[in-house]
């Protein structure tokens, strides 16, 4: 069966998720997490791709970017594994990709879909950008409006983000985000599903599972024909 091709939109969110090769560890330390986000935040100005968001547990990467062409995260995405492949190797030693194979990413509807994407990944790790919207700066991220809608003053921004991350994304809505990424697959209603269809042919969710149902039989017919 013939891969999928990406689903990347120009201008839109996309959640990203790199993991690594058979699930092992690709940061040892919060010394090759420093090297990674200062290789994110070279290859993401060199594409110009906006990082709203990012985390990095031991065994994967989880980026909400928006980049500016199809071709954009690509080529972000391959010089940000090349560059951290090759200062790990240094440091740690070994030979070969840390990657289990390319990186995976979900189309994100804006509004609310987009807003539960940001606390995910702000959520999935210590170390992420959760501390830029909750007091810190880090000039690497950007800001999406939907964190800006949370309230008029940077106090009540932080305030209605504390607690949405303190609530956490709904376990169903987040297991859909986290499938659409891995699956390569549109996250958002079922309106902006259709809206993307018309631009493209490419699958945007899976198929449902199974023989597809028998055709009615034409009214009228005999039914013991």
């Amino acid at each position: 069966m013939a891969r999928l091709s990406r689903l990347v939109l120009p201008g839109c969110g996309h959640y990203v998720i790199q993991r690594g090769h058979d699930g092992r560890a690709v940061f040892a330390d919060d010394e090759d997490r420093a090297v990674f986000v200062a290789a994110l935040r070279e290859a993401a100005s060199a594409q110009q791709v906006v990082v709203h968001a990012y985390a990095l547990p031991d065994d994967e990467v989880q980026l909400l970017v928006t980049p500016p062409t199809a071709e954009a995260l690509s080529r972000m995405m391959q010089s940000l594994g090349r560059r951290y492949v090759g200062a790990y190797r240094l440091r740690h030693g070994g030979r070969g990709t840390l990657w289990d194979g390319r990186f995976r990413c979900a189309l994100v509807e804006p509004g609310a879909w987009q807003l539960a994407a940001l606390r995910l990944v702000d959520a999935a790790a210590p170390l992420s950008s959760a501390g830029h919207r909750l007091g810190g700066r880090d000039p690497l991220v950007t800001d999406p409006p939907e964190f800006w809608q949370l309230g008029n003053t940077p106090f009540e921004r932080e305030a209605a983000y504390r607690r949405l991350l303190a609530e956490g994304v709904p376990p169903p809505q987040a297991a859909t985000l986290r499938d659409a990424a891995l699956g390569g697959w549109a996250a958002g209603d079922a309106g902006f599903v259709a809206r993307l269809a018309e631009q493209t042919a490419r699958p945007l969710r899976p198929r449902p599972r199974g023989r597809p149902p028998r055709e009615r039989r034409a009214a009228g017919s005999d039914p013991g024909r």
